[in-house]
């Protein structure tokens, strides 16, 4: 394993960029301590892996890997997928504009209306702690809707959109009302990062 430890990425928008739709409370404990948990907690994995003697030791940690590791790969992921609200003026969150992803999306779904209820219908489906996604298939070569459950982080498809609904993600403003959580969070989706993700993902030939 690398050599390299694995450190907590800065923000693209300060803590309190994302107001009203997700409060300062919320992404200061989120990204300082949640996210820097996981990177702590995988630096440490990564460490005692590298020590281990013996198969049975290395298998013992594969849980810690897989659980912290995901977590940082999605968070981190995560942080990049937001963006300050259009709706508030303060950036272009929410702002999907015309171009492959959005063709993608209505060929798939109809709407960008549709997409998001769907995408929030599945999500809040999810049982206990997980992530829910939009991601590009390589196999179908089109974009669907998965979950994937605590921070297993998304293997089969190339992630475009992802979000966190871990109970810590909202809990401090939208109590146990994932509804709403899921609701506000498309004004501080950042499209034009998903189209960027979009776009590598397939090529650029669409």
């Amino acid at each position: 394993m690398s050599n390299v430890e694995h450190t907590l990425p800065e923000l693209p928008y300060t803590y309190d960029g994302l107001e009203p739709y997700i409060s300062r409370q919320i992404m200061e404990l989120h990204h300082k301590k949640h996210h820097q948990t996981y990177v702590n907690a995988l630096n440490a994995a990564e460490k005692a892996y590298a020590s281990a003697s013996t198969p049975r030791e290395r298998i013992a940690l594969q849980a810690a890997l897989k659980f912290n590791g995901g977590g940082h790969i999605n968070h981190s992921l995560f942080w990049t997928n937001l963006t300050p609200s259009a709706t508030e003026k303060r950036g272009t969150g929410g702002v999907l504009r015309d171009g492959p992803l959005r063709n993608a999306i209505v060929e798939r779904w109809g709407s960008l209306e549709t997409f998001k209820k769907e995408f929030n219908t599945t999500t809040a489906g999810i049982q206990g702690s997980g992530w829910g996604w939009l991601g590009y298939s390589p196999t179908s070569h089109k974009l669907e809707i998965v979950t994937t459950a605590n921070q297993d982080p998304l293997l089969t498809h190339v992630p475009i959109i992802g979000v966190d609904i871990w109970e810590h993600a909202f809990y401090l403003q939208y109590l146990n009302v994932k509804a709403d959580y899921l609701n506000a969070i498309w004004h501080v989706i950042n499209f034009d990062e998903a189209e960027t993700r979009f776009r590598d993902a397939t090529g650029s030939r669409l």
